[in-house]
């Protein structure tokens, strides 16, 4: 299966595959850039464009691969963990999830997708499970299911946005001292219009936070600069074709304006909990990448700061490009989290 996460802003497309002795291998990656407006909030606008754009990422990859891992954003979803005795057969199950769902969704259950899994035994109670369960509304489905069919794919697993982006992470936090154990790791995800912050601690999730800036805003800085249009601004941001001026006068402020959010966001979760540090930060999504962005995070804030190469440790198969990747890896965490699935039941 491959991972395809249709953002805001783009299409990701990821294909891993596994040697005899389990090692991963990233076999195939390729984006497609959206014009704004066509995804808003999650919701696809413009469905015969972005139909397209996945049809051309999926020719530009290669790859004879049709079904596909997908994802809802996490807005659109309604997720609520509950408990359940243990022992109960699927079907008996399946009635008890859907009386507790009745609690926690605001509309019929005619109208949404429903689905559960169980997590393992409840810490607290002898003989009970913790069952995590997922809604979203119907037509916010099809659409994601239409748009994979429209493109030729097959759509075989629909996940959630923050789940897949966290199975992705996971891989890097093992890769800490000690496999990450009881560090608390701060999470960001930098969009092109919202930055999510997540601290996880030992694959828990201690705190999840989205925040409204991103990437757009200093394309739209360009645009106002130079006179490109917003979208000959995005090209020219990430090709770096912009006149000599373009550092000290709008990427350098705007790094320096991007780490002091990140820092505020981190102080806003010191004084929300009892903690008071983390002990490491992540950056990932298409802004991350941004030039001297994790130098500065570090210095803003006095926690250890990295950039995250989701495909880290893994073997690189002949059609993956070296220096797309090195380049673009960060925007790619969504996307690799989804190609994992084809290894996790």
């Amino acid at each position: 299966m491959m991972g395809l996460d249709v953002s805001t802003s783009s299409v990701k497309l990821v294909e891993l595959g596994q040697t005899a002795s389990g090692d991963l291998v990233l076999e195939r990656l390729a984006s497609e850039p959206f014009e704004k407006g066509w995804i808003v909030d999650g919701q696809i606008e413009k469905f015969d464009e972005v139909a397209d754009a996945v049809r051309r990422v999926v020719a530009r990859s290669g790859s004879r691969n049709r079904q596909v891992v997908m994802a809802m954003p996490a807005a659109s979803v309604i997720t609520k963990r509950i408990v359940l005795p243990a022992g109960l057969r699927e079907e008996e199950m399946e009635v008890q999830v859907e009386a507790e769902a009745h609690q926690y969704i605001p509309f019929s259950l005619d109208e949404v997708s429903l689905d559960f899994c169980v997590i393992g035994p409840n810490a607290n109670s002898a003989g009970d499970v913790d069952v995590l369960i997922a809604a979203s509304r119907k037509d916010r489905v099809q659409d994601r299911q239409g748009l994979a069919e429209a493109a030729g794919l097959v759509p075989v697993v629909l996940d959630i946005e923050s789940h897949a982006s966290r199975l992705a992470i996971s891989r890097i936090i093992g890769s800490l001292p000690d496999k990450g154990k009881d560090a608390l790791v701060a999470l960001f995800e930098l969009g092109a219009d919202t930055t999510s912050l997540k601290v996880l601690r030992d694959e828990e999730l201690l705190y999840d936070r989205d925040q409204s800036f991103g990437g757009s805003q200093l394309t739209q800085l360009i645009s106002r600069q130079y006179g490109f249009s917003y979208e000959e601004a995005e090209q020219k941001k990430l090709s770096g074709d912009l006149p000599d001026d373009y550092g000290p006068t709008l990427l350098t402020p705007f790094v320096d304006s991007l780490a002091h959010e990140i820092g505020r966001a981190l102080q806003y979760f010191f004084t929300s909990t009892p903690h008071h540090k983390v002990h490491q930060v992540m950056l990932a999504g298409g802004t991350a990448a941004m030039p001297g962005l994790s130098d500065r995070v570090k210095e803003v804030t006095g926690f250890n700061c990295r950039v995250v190469n989701p495909f880290e440790g893994m073997k690189l198969g002949p059609a993956v490009r070296e220096a797309k990747l090195k380049r673009e890896a960060p925007s790619y965490l969504t996307a690799c989290g989804l190609a994992m699935r084809r290894f996790v039941q």
